[in-house]
C-alpha cells in the first residue's frame, strides 16, 4: 500500500509501486488533465508537480511519492484562477490543447522561481515542453503576462 496526497486529498493506492505515477493519476484517481505524450520524458504533456517541483509522471515511479505532496494541473488553483490559467485563456495561447497542461505546470515552477522571467529564462525553462501545434510565441507572451498578473497580485495592485 503506498499512501500520497495528489492536490490535497490523501489517497491510500493498492498498486503496483513501479507503476507510473501518470496512470496512478489517470486511471485510479481519474484525473485526466495530465496527458500521456511520449512515454520516456521528452515531451512533457505529463508535468506534475512533487512537492512543487516539475516531474515526468509519464517515468515517475509511484512509489517514489509515498509520503509526498503531488498537484496536477487539476489541484494548480481551486477556479482556475491561476495568474496562468488567466494568462493562457487571455493570450489564446491552445490551439489543439493538448500539451497545455505540462506546459502550465512547468512554468509555474518558473514563475514561483523567478518573478521577472525574461525570454532566455522561458525559453531555457520551457525547452522541455512540446507543441505540436507550435504556439511557443504565444506560450511566451502568456508567461510574460502571468509573471505581471503574479507580481501584481502580490503587490496588492
Amino acid at each position: 500500500m503506498i499512501t500520497t496526497t495528489i492536490n490535497g486529498i490523501q489517497h491510500q493506492l493498492d498498486v503496483d509501486p513501479k507503476m507510473p505515477l501518470l496512470w496512478v493519476i489517470r486511471d485510479i484517481i481519474g484525473l485526466r488533465g495530465t496527458k500521456y505524450g511520449c512515454g520516456v520524458a521528452q515531451c512533457g504533456a505529463c508535468v506534475v508537480h512533487l512537492n512543487g517541483e516539475a516531474v515526468r509522471s509519464c517515468v515517475t515511479n509511484v512509489s517514489r511519492v509515498a509520503g509526498q505532496k503531488v498537484t496536477t494541473i487539476e489541484g494548480l488553483s481551486n477556479n482556475n484562477d491561476h495568474p496562468l490559467q488567466i494568462a493562457w485563456d487571455k493570450e489564446n495561447v491552445p490551439q489543439c490543447g493538448y500539451c497545455q497542461s505540462g506546459q502550465i505546470m512547468s512554468a509555474a515552477v518558473l514563475l514561483r522561481e523567478n518573478a521577472n522571467p525574461g525570454d532566455e529564462d522561458i525559453n531555457a525553462a520551457m525547452s522541455g515542453n512540446i507543441c505540436r501545434c507550435g504556439t511557443y510565441l504565444r506560450i511566451r507572451k502568456a508567461i510574460h503576462l502571468a509573471a505581471e498578473l503574479q507580481r501584481n497580485e502580490t503587490s496588492g495592485l
